[in-house]
C-alpha cells in the first residue's frame, strides 16, 4: 500500500482550480476554449482527458511512482489515446496514438494514468468499481507479461478479438471515398472540407494564407511536390485537452482531385503538461530542438509502425506536428462492451501490452532504460497492487477535481467559458 499519500491538499477550491487551468489554456481559441470546459462537464473521464496537468501535479512522492526505471511516455496515456491509424506502409494499425506531453518518465507513469482512465469511465460505460477494477489488473498483467518477455510486438488483427477486432474490420473495409466523403463535399471539380462546426470550422483569411504559404515551401522539398498542392483548409475540432491549440485539417491534391484528395492534419505543438511534474523531481529531459520535435520523435520510437506523413515542421517560427488525418472516430466504442466482462478485460490487457511493447521499443535512447531494467522490475510483483491502489486514489482526487471544476463553472470562474 501506499504510506507516502498525503490526501489533505487534493480538493482544490474552485477558485484555486480555475486558475491553474485557465493558466495552462492561455492564448487558446476562445470559441473552442469554451467548447473544452463544456465538455469536460459531462462527465469524470471527459474532464480527465482534459486536464492532464492537474493529474500529474497530484500524483504523489511514491517509490512506485518515482523510482521505476525511466521509459519514454505518451503521458497522457487513457482509453481514448488509443486506437487505429494509417502507418506510412498504408496498413491499419492498432497502437497509442497521441504524444502530444510525450516525455520521459518513470515507466509507471503512463500506467497510472491508464488504470486511473479505467476506473474513471466506469459510470460512463455503465460498468461498476468492481468491473473496471478487474480490467485494470487485466491491464496490469499483460503490461507485465510483455515486460518479462523482453520483445516488443503489435497489435495483429487476427491476434485480437471483440471490440479491438471490431473497430480494425471497420477501418479496413473503409474505403477512401467513404473517408473523402464524410470530411468533404463536392464542389464543382473539386472537393471542400465540410464546415459543421462540429467536426471542422472556417479559418480567417490570414490562417488559410499561413497554411497555404506553409504549404507551399514545404511540397518544393517533397519528392512530388504536385502531391502537397493544397485544395482546402479549415480549422480542425477534435479531442479534448488540446481544443483551443492552433489545429488545421488541409485537404491536398494527392493522386488527383476530386477524388484522389488525401486529408492532413497541422497541430501546434506546446510544452508537454509533464514538464513542471518532471522538473519538480529534477527528472532531467532529453534535448530538442522544439516542442513538435520532442513528440514526433517519441511518437517514432514508440508506435510500431510509423504514422502516415508523420513530420514535425515549423509554421511562421512556432512548431507543429504534421500527419495523415485520423478521424476520431477510429478509436475503441468501450461503451459496446455490453456489459460482457470478458470485452472490456480483453481491451484493457490489449492496452496493457500496448505500453509495454511500445516501452520496450524505445528501451534505451536518450536516457530511457534498458530492455533489460524494465524486465527486471517487473519481476517483483509487488508493484502491481501499490500501482491499483495508487490509480484508485487517482480517481478520488480526480473526482475532488472535477467537482470543483463544476462550481467554478457555476459561479463563472472561468470566465464566458
Amino acid at each position: 500500500m501506499l504510506a507516502a499519500w498525503d490526501m489533505s491538499d487534493t480538493a482544490p477550491s474552485p477558485e484555486s482550480l480555475a486558475e491553474r487551468i485557465m493558466r495552462r489554456d492561455a492564448g487558446r481559441d476562445s470559441r473552442l476554449l469554451a467548447m473544452k470546459y463544456r465538455k469536460m462537464t459531462e462527465s469524470l473521464f471527459v474532464f480527465l482527458r482534459g486536464t492532464c496537468h492537474l493529474f500529474y501535479d497530484a500524483l504523489p512522492d511514491t517509490q512506485v511512482l518515482d523510482g521505476a526505471p525511466l521509459a519514454w511516455a505518451c503521458g497522457d496515456l487513457h482509453l481514448e489515446n488509443f486506437g487505429s491509424y494509417k502507418g506510412d506502409d498504408r496498413q491499419v494499425c492498432f497502437d497509442i496514438n497521441d504524444f502530444d506531453v510525450a516525455a520521459l518518465a518513470p515507466c509507471t507513469w503512463d500506467l497510472v494514468r491508464l488504470l486511473s482512465s479505467i476506473l474513471c469511465c466506469a459510470d460512463s460505460i455503465g460498468a461498476t468499481q468492481a468491473e473496471a477494477l478487474e480490467a485494470c489488473r487485466a491491464a496490469l498483467s499483460a503490461y507485465r507479461d510483455a515486460l518479462l518477455k523482453g520483445k516488443p510486438l503489435r497489435v495483429e488483427r487476427e491476434d485480437v478479438t471483440g471490440l479491438i477486432s471490431d473497430l480494425l474490420g471497420q477501418v479496413q473495409k473503409r474505403k477512401r471515398m467513404e473517408f473523402l466523403d464524410k470530411h468533404t463535399e463536392g464542389h464543382g471539380a473539386q472537393r471542400r472540407i465540410r464546415i459543421d462546426n462540429f467536426k471542422a470550422m472556417a479559418v480567417s483569411d490570414a490562417q488559410r494564407t499561413m497554411v497555404m504559404t506553409f504549404m507551399q515551401t514545404f511540397a518544393v522539398r517533397q519528392p512530388s511536390p504536385e502531391f502537397f498542392q493544397v485544395v482546402d483548409v479549415a480549422r480542425r475540432i477534435a479531442g479534448t485537452g488540446s481544443l483551443g491549440v492552433d489545429r488545421y485539417v488541409v485537404l491536398i491534391e494527392g493522386k488527383g482531385s476530386p477524388d484522389g484528395c488525401y486529408l492532413l492534419d497541422l497541430k501546434q505543438a506546446r510544452l508537454s503538461a509533464l514538464d513542471l511534474p518532471l522538473r519538480r523531481r529534477k527528472l532531467a529531459q532529453a534535448e530538442f530542438p522544439d516542442q513538435a520535435s520532442r513528440v514526433v520523435m517519441v511518437q517514432k520510437r514508440m508506435q510500431a509502425v510509423r504514422h502516415a506523413f508523420l513530420e514535425a515542421v515549423m509554421v511562421e517560427n512556432r512548431p507543429f506536428v504534421l500527419k495523415g488525418l485520423q478521424p476520431e472516430e477510429d478509436r475503441v466504442d468501450v461503451a459496446a462492451w455490453d456489459r460482457k466482462s470478458k470485452r472490456l478485460d480483453e481491451v484493457a490487457r490489449t492496452m496493457g501490452a500496448i505500453l509495454g511493447w511500445d516501452q520496450l521499443r524505445a528501451a534505451g535512447q536518450q536516457g530511457a532504460a534498458a530492455a533489460d531494467a524494465l524486465e527486471d522490475f517487473a519481476k517483483d510483483k509487488a508493484w502491481m497492487d501499490e500501482l491499483l491502489d495508487a490509480a484508485s486514489r487517482m480517481r478520488e482526487v480526480t473526482q475532488q477535481q472535477w467537482q470543483a471544476f463544476k462550481l467554478a463553472r457555476q459561479e463563472r470562474l472561468l470566465g464566458n467559458f
